[in-house]
């Protein structure tokens, strides 16, 4: 899919870093720890070699969607507020901020002395025209959504509103007023996410189509600054020296490439010529007694997308069925054996807790299980309703071999457990797959959400009726209900209970068919310190990361 994801990490499915989310936060590289830096001291280079499964589709915080874009946006740009090393929001470009008793008018204090990249001063209008751009019905944002949550947002990308009427407005120069349509208390955490990044107007403008698509039409505000990009190779990343709090910014250089087999990556580690890579199943066997082995299990979660327009998977009996045909804990004990756990669920576990103080997912509990004599009594009811007593269908796929490994292990239990079902694997490089799934040109579909922001709501509202992220176009109108109701109320109570009610009808009906929470398995160097490793939003920030204790 695509936010927050978000969102890198060593993945599952990927090797480490946010290339299989669609969205928001999560990638594929990780280190979870949160140092605090060093004073500097000691003469290691401050030189980071990482490594990603796939090539940055773009750094333009207007159309960006994926994990990947997200993750380096964190590290070469910078929002209002910025999640620091216990994933609490921290003033970023704003100094401070203020909000109305009622909590849904916030202003922002933006700080003295920011500045871009090209030299010209960061201000209140570069957020504002920004976000408005975000929203503008003629540039087509998939992430204009996430915006929902601000006056006038929804009517304005809708086309039925007007710009100046969105709840954004650079006061002056230093001052930005946003306002609300309901208290949000996840609202501070989500300025800091790549969609809210600023944008320079006058350099925008200038280079069009082309903004954020190489090095050089991008600019610059945050810790780092992109001096390299080579498609499908890799990327380099520099301290930007003109950054506010550059003095916390230990890195010199971030290098980054792009490499598709865990086996190459692991290669590349042992040499000594990257500082983190990620394992895949028969890795964790052969590393998992090395000092450099962790897991850490993210809220992450990976499903099949059902596309509702093909006639087989428009029937929800079809759809449950091969839910309940296939074992995600085969998936996860055997194929990834990295800490994943099979998913029965929408809303992670261990993520958000709700007004009561418990667990989102001790309330709701799982939905669905590995049934094969059910799955095969839904199949047969199914295939009668559509009239056909067998189904074709295609896999659409990511196209590392781990994606590839549980992309056969699924059609292998679809076919041995469904009669009359076969299953065809079209496998694509990240770009492609998105432009695929974003067009509608697939049957069912692998895909990865991470969270953009600490709410339920990251991952529920993927799919009201004509989302951008519903790619199944899959549609309730009791769920579209529900989600407009969490929406705009007040009572935190009454919310929750609306979010809850509208996962179960998503998982009852299964619109996807949740695989499994992603574990990730990797090596990291022991003197790569201070890597903070995001539970939404980005997956990373580099900007308290250092180098110490390499051996010259």
């Amino acid at each position: 899919m695509n936010k927050k994801k978000g969102f890198a990490l060593a993945s599952s499915v990927t090797l480490l870093s946010s290339a299989f989310l669609a969205a928001c936060s999560t990638g594929d590289e990780e280190n979870s720890s949160t140092d605090t830096p060093s004073n500097g001291s000691g003469d290691e280079a401050q030189v980071l070699n990482l490594l990603d499964s796939s090539d940055i589709p773009s750094l333009n915080p207007t159309l960006a969607t994926d994990a990947v874009s997200f993750n380096v946006l964190n590290n070469v740009n910078e929002g209002l507020y910025r999640m620091d090393e216990k994933d609490q929001p921290t003033p970023g470009v704003a100094e401070s901020h203020e909000v109305s008793e009622d909590g849904k008018t916030y202003t922002f204090k933006i700080r003295e002395g920011v500045t871009w990249s090209n030299g010209e001063p960061v201000t209140a209008n570069d957020f504002e025209y920004a976000w408005k751009e975000v929203l503008n019905p003629d540039n087509g944002s998939q992430y204009a959504y996430v915006m929902s949550v601000i006056e006038g947002a929804d009517a304005y990308n809708a086309g039925e509103g007007e710009r100046d009427a969105v709840g954004v407005k650079a006061i002056d120069d230093q001052t930005l007023e946003v306002k609300l349509t309901a208290p949000a208390e996840y609202f501070l955490g989500l300025t800091s996410f790549g969609v809210f990044m600023p944008k320079l107007e006058s350099f925008d403008k200038e280079q069009g189509e082309n903004f954020g698509t190489s090095a050089e039409t991008t600019l610059y505000n945050g810790p780092f600054k992109l001096e390299s990009w080579e498609r499908e190779q890799g990327w380099k990343m520099v301290k930007n020296d003109d950054y506010w709090d550059a003095d916390t910014v230990k890195l010199d250089e971030i290098n980054v490439k792009v490499v598709k087999e865990v086996s190459t990556g692991v290669n590349l580690y042992e040499n000594g010529d990257v500082d983190r890579t990620g394992l895949t199943s028969e890795l964790v066997a052969q590393y998992q007694d090395n000092e450099d082995f962790s897991t850490m299990v993210e809220p992450t979660l990976f499903y099949l997308q059902f596309n509702t327009k093909v006639e087989a998977l428009n029937n929800t009996k079809i759809r449950n069925a091969i839910d309940r045909a296939y074992d995600k804990s085969a998936i996860t004990g055997t194929l990834l054996a990295n800490g994943s756990e099979p998913a029965y669920f929408l809303v992670p576990k261990d993520f958000v807790k709700g007004p009561d103080g418990k667990d989102f997912r001790e309330a709701n509990g799982d939905i669905g299980e590995y049934n094969v004599e059910e799955a095969q009594k839904l199949w047969e009811e199914g295939l009668k309703e559509v009239g056909t007593d067998k189904v074709e269908l295609e896999l659409l796929n990511y196209d590392s071999e781990s994606a590839k490994q549980i992309g056969e292990f699924i059609k292998g239990e679809l076919e041995k457990n469904l009669p009359g079902m076969s299953v065809s694997i079209k496998q694509q490089p990240f770009n492609n797959k998105l432009d695929l799934e974003n067009k509608g040109e697939f049957e069912f579909t692998f895909a990865g959400w991470g969270p953009d922001y600490q709410d339920p709501m990251t991952f529920v509202d993927l799919f009201v009726t004509d989302g951008p992220y519903n790619r199944g176009k899959w549609s309730n109108e009791e769920f579209d209900s529900l989600i407009k109701s969490a929406k705009t109320s007040t009572d935190a109570d009454q919310r929750w209970a609306d979010l809850q009610e509208a996962e179960k009808i998503v998982l009852e009906e299964n619109a996807i068919s949740p695989v499994y929470q992603r574990g990730s398995a990797r090596l990291t160097k022991p003197y790569v310190k201070g890597i903070v490793e995001h539970g939404f939003g980005a997956d990373y920030s580099y900007k308290w990361a250092y180098i110490e204790g390499k051996e010259q």
